[in-house]
């Protein structure tokens, strides 16, 4: 099967990993969450004590580090040297600290080789924050989603929720503030959107809303390749 690789890119809280990992399912696709293999790194990083202010043993870690998703490439479990970490890596522990280490230029470089060697072959999905710049520039669609802070915050919270942890509004707020100043300011692939990756703003949008026009948007891809 050739290789189809559609790049959703986004701030935190835009609603991309629901989103892709919706849109896989509907097109039979497979689904990658880069953000999550971030926080794989995080975690272990984490659980070791590492300083995160150490850019030489964070970009060593990433270089000795195996991180795999599930068997079947769907992206829902998330394996760190064998141990699932997948609902480890969603604490906000892992959220706070995140972004401290996926604007390590070493670390950026070793996930970078993973994600592309992963998605090389077949159908995919792919979520994160340089996607459609710099993991593959080449995508065959690109999708930036947005969203106000409000509307992102007030997700996260009920995403965290769900999980049974609690934070406030105001504290996620502050904390997806901050992680937008740290992603569209770090000097290695900075979060932006692609010249070529057509913007969605999902304020106000249903889920199923974003899902069905990303799917629009790849089947006409698809079309226009035929």
């Amino acid at each position: 099967m050739s290789r189809f690789v559609v790049a959703i890119d986004g701030p935190a809280g835009a609603g991309k990993s629901t989103t892709a990992r919706r849109v896989a399912e509907r097109l039979g696709f497979l689904y990658l969450d880069t953000g999550a293999m971030y926080r794989a790194l995080t975690w272990k990083a984490l659980e070791g004590g590492i300083d995160l202010a150490d850019e030489e043993a964070l970009g060593e870690l990433a270089e000795t580090s195996r991180i795999d998703i599930d068997s079947e490439g769907r992206g829902d479990r998330l394996l760190v040297d064998g141990d699932d970490v997948t609902e480890e890596i969603r604490t906000p522990e892992v959220s706070r600290a995140v972004s401290h280490v996926a604007k390590v230029p070493a670390v950026r470089r070793a996930m970078v080789r993973l994600q592309r060697a992963i998605a090389n072959e077949g159908r995919f999905v792919v979520e994160g924050r340089d996607i459609g710049t710099v993991v593959f520039p080449d995508a065959d669609v690109k999708v930036y989603l947005e969203a106000s802070l409000e509307e992102r915050a007030e997700r996260r919270r009920r995403e965290l929720s769900d999980r049974g942890v609690q934070q406030t509004h105001g504290e996620l707020v502050e904390e997806i503030r901050r992680r937008d100043e740290i992603d569209s300011g770090r000097e290695d692939s900075p979060l932006t959107r692609a010249d070529d990756a057509g913007p969605l703003d999902t304020t106000g949008l249903t889920i199923e809303g974003q899902v069905d026009e990303v799917v629009r948007r790849v089947r006409a891809a698809l079309e226009a390749q035929r």
